[in-house]
């Protein structure tokens, strides 16, 4: 009975985090559409989550289509297949591993930083002093980050494309020797709207998972920095793991015959 008790201590408390967390989804989503709208702070966020997020997920985005056109070059040469590699390298990126991979990056990068600076502010007794100011937190704080990142995230994944279907090319042309103008034939050949529309919808969702749940475990955070801490290792993996299931969840109602 003490390992079913325990079980069922574990469930509840999932449960209310669940509850928690769709009140505080919930509160944000609806300050995202009533004024007043703190306009030059979604501007700074946006600056904040796309300029500077740029090089990483370009980088990241860039060795993982060259890995990929590597790879499938090794898989397809033992059946004669290698004139597909363009294809496969193609919508792999605008797929998956564009938005995914951006996801990821963006929420171990931006996921932390908001987490650390609302749980900062909310140790430091900033947000109460916010509400004494008479400054609602969540339009504020939570509003303009989810703006910002559903914004930004599908332009951030949309470059990210095409920086991966770059590397993809010069792995193809350079190092596999494949004729350039057919290679980038067989790409536009083999991409259809369908995969980029795919993308972009993925990454603007993960915009905002990344947002809602750094922004949750920020405000909710508590217990001085060893909370602030525990907040931002919890919104990365949290942001993180949930990005794995939305894509699953998107992928099926996307392709799924």
């Amino acid at each position: 009975m003490r390992f079913v008790s325990s079980l069922g201590r574990a469930f509840i408390r999932f449960l209310s985090m669940v509850g928690r967390l769709s009140m505080f989804a919930y509160t944000a989503i609806s300050h995202c559409f009533r004024p007043p709208f703190y306009l030059r702070s979604i501007f700074k966020q946006m600056i904040e989550i796309g300029f500077y997020s740029l090089p990483v997920v370009g980088l990241t985005t860039l060795f993982s289509g060259m890995v990929l056109a590597l790879q499938s070059y090794s898989g397809f040469s033992r059946f004669g297949a290698e004139s597909a590699i363009a294809a496969v390298v193609v919508i792999s990126i605008t797929r998956e591993l564009g938005p995914v991979m951006a996801g990821l990056m963006v929420a171990g990068r931006i996921g932390a930083a908001m987490a650390a600076e609302i749980g900062t502010m909310r140790v430091t007794e900033q947000i109460d002093a916010l509400r004494t100011l008479s400054t609602n937190p969540y339009k504020y704080l939570v509003a303009p980050r989810i703006w910002a990142a559903v914004l930004m995230l599908p332009i951030l994944v949309f470059i990210g494309d095409i920086i991966g279907v770059f590397g993809g090319y010069i792995i193809g042309v350079y190092k596999l020797g494949f004729n350039p103008a057919n290679y980038i034939s067989s790409t536009w050949r083999n991409l259809e709207f369908i995969d980029v529309a795919s993308g972009l919808t993925k990454a603007a969702v993960f915009g905002f998972i990344i947002a809602l749940l750094g922004c949750y475990n920020g405000y909710k955070s508590k217990g001085g920095a060893q909370g602030v801490g525990a907040a931002t290792t919890n919104a990365v993996v949290s942001a993180s793991i949930l990005i794995l299931v939305a894509n699953y969840i998107l992928t099926e109602m996307f392709f799924a015959k």
